[in-house]
């Protein structure tokens, strides 16, 4: 099994900045892509930003030249930067890995349980 935890979320006023963090354990022989998503209350969940294997980054367009993506691969971790938040920033905000799975090399998708962002105005 592959655990994805989550970390970072809070209150913030519009304007300030967090990072939320996500660490991926248990039985990964590599993993692909890793990105965040958000999903708002009423709201579909969507991606923010997704990061290749290779480092290769995908954005929203809500979350250009605010957001930030990284990953640390010894960790297997992915970080979001999160600048510039508005109010419309509010979410909870998940992890997500493409991972396969130690000896068996097959691929599976992995969720974080979510960090909720709130953006006061």
């Amino acid at each position: 099994q592959v655990q994805l935890v989550e970390s970072g979320g809070g209150l913030v006023q519009a304007g300030g900045s967090l990072t939320l963090s996500c660490v991926a354990s248990g039985s990964i022989f590599s993993i692909n892509s890793m990105a965040w998503y958000r999903q708002a209350p009423g709201k579909q969940r969507e991606l923010v930003a997704e990061i290749s294997s290779s480092a290769i980054t995908n954005y929203a367009d809500s979350a250009k030249g605010r957001f930030t993506i990284s990953r640390d691969y010894r960790k297997n971790a992915v970080y979001l930067q999160m600048n510039s938040l508005k109010p419309e920033d509010t979410a909870v905000y998940y992890c997500n890995a493409g991972v396969l799975i130690a000896r068996t090399y097959r691929p599976y998708d992995y969720w974080g349980q979510g960090t909720q962002v709130t953006v006061s105005s």
